[in-house]
């Protein structure tokens, strides 16, 4: 079992709408797993296998069907009692590299997380008099089969059909992350347990009890092995706006908004130089403007961010992304709490790293000290 000798173990899910435990043939010729999770762009993985021919002069793994084209992959991984699931997706990319030598064969089989099956279908629909939260929850409620559970946050602006109609013309995950951008929401699909997934539609999760610290040069305590930091004071932006009276036809500046990254995980953030002008507010209702210019002052990148890699085993724990954590041995500057943009997991059977990225506002640390 991968990672074994590390105290780690490997759990590896196959199958069709219902994935299974791996058989011992395919747990057999496993060699590397890579799993990314990433704010950003979507989780993905990729996993590697060492393939050797049969009587019949094929490779077994490939005819067994276990990773076809569209089956589900759940993987997990257990660094005690309690195994967490890192990805729940669907198989869509195969790489067959063949070898001259026995058990040279390598098949590479990569996939995406469960946002893929919401990808495929391109439609023409419309939600007459349906805010944007309650359209999201329609279009989740379709995947049941692959155990969504929609969790949305409210949203204010309620479109009546005499002035707008929301359309959709993409497929249902375009859509969805059009709707989160301009709410200034991020949309994710991370798994609770195995065979259950939460499909968040809101605002980033600041809140809550940060993760096991990540601790460089503190000596016995320190878990990482590299780390450094970028500040970019170019990062922030500042919209400006305004609307049109519809009576007086007066046009009337839109007040600045502050983001909805909330709470703040530094105490200096980096002041927001560029400004930004929302070309299409003049001709919005007050709420839809201000809405605008909130979601465009929350989608502004972080201005400082953090790169570095784990020692798992001294850190005794999955880093998870789109959560806090704290950083403690790097100064007062950039010390402090800091949410988890990606972690990227590679899992071999004597190695366990995980490759991380970071960031926050600004500079300068809220708290004295992180949580251990």
């Amino acid at each position: 079992m991968l990672a074994s000798q590390l105290g780690i173990r490997l759990i590896l899910l196959v199958g069709g709408t219902v994935p299974l435990p791996a058989s011992g043939e395919v747990m057999n010729s496993l060699s590397q797993v890579e799993v990314t999770n990433d704010s950003e762009t979507g989780d993905g993985f990729k996993i590697t296998f060492t393939l050797g021919k049969d009587k019949a002069a094929d490779y077994s793994l490939l005819k067994s069907g276990a990773f076809d084209p569209f089956n589900r992959v759940v993987i997990g991984v257990a660094l005690g009692i309690i195994p967490e699931v890192l990805i729940d997706g669907i198989v869509a990319h195969h790489q067959l590299t063949p070898g001259d030598e026995p058990g040279t064969s390598t098949l590479t089989v990569m996939g995406r997380d469960l946002r893929q099956v919401l990808d495929l279908e391109e439609k023409n629909e419309e939600y007459k008099n349906q805010p944007d939260f309650v359209i999201f929850s329609r279009l989740i409620a379709a995947y049941g089969q692959y155990g969504l559970v929609p969790q949305p946050t409210p949203t204010t602006d309620v479109p009546i059909e005499l002035q707008r109609i929301p359309r959709q013309h993409e497929t249902d995950l375009k859509f969805i992350e059009r709707m989160a951008k301009r709410n200034g929401f991020v949309f994710y699909i991370e798994p609770v347990t195995f065979g259950v997934n939460r499909a968040y539609f809101g605002p980033e999760i600041r809140a809550g009890l940060p993760q096991p610290a990540l601790s460089l040069g503190m000596g016995f305590f320190t878990n990482v092995k590299r780390l450094n930091f970028t500040n970019d004071a170019l990062a922030p932006e500042s919209p400006k706006g305004s609307i049109t009276e519809p009576i007086t036809k007066i046009s009337l500046p839109i007040p600045s908004l502050p983001s909805l990254k909330i709470p703040p995980l530094s105490s200096s953030p980096a002041p927001a130089k560029r400004k930004t002008l929302l070309r299409e507010t003049a001709n919005q209702n007050p709420i839809s403007a201000a809405i605008a210019a909130l979601a465009t002052a929350t989608n502004t990148p972080d201005a400082v961010k953090g790169n570095g890699e784990l020692d798992t085993v001294r850190y005794g724990s999955v880093l998870r992304a789109r959560r806090l954590v704290g950083v403690r041995g790097v100064g007062a500057s950039y010390g402090g709490n800091y949410y988890v943009r990606s972690v990227k997991h590679a899992i071999a059977r004597d190695s366990y790293t995980q490759q991380f990225t970071i960031s926050r506002e600004g500079t300068g640390s809220l708290l004295p000290v992180v949580r251990p």
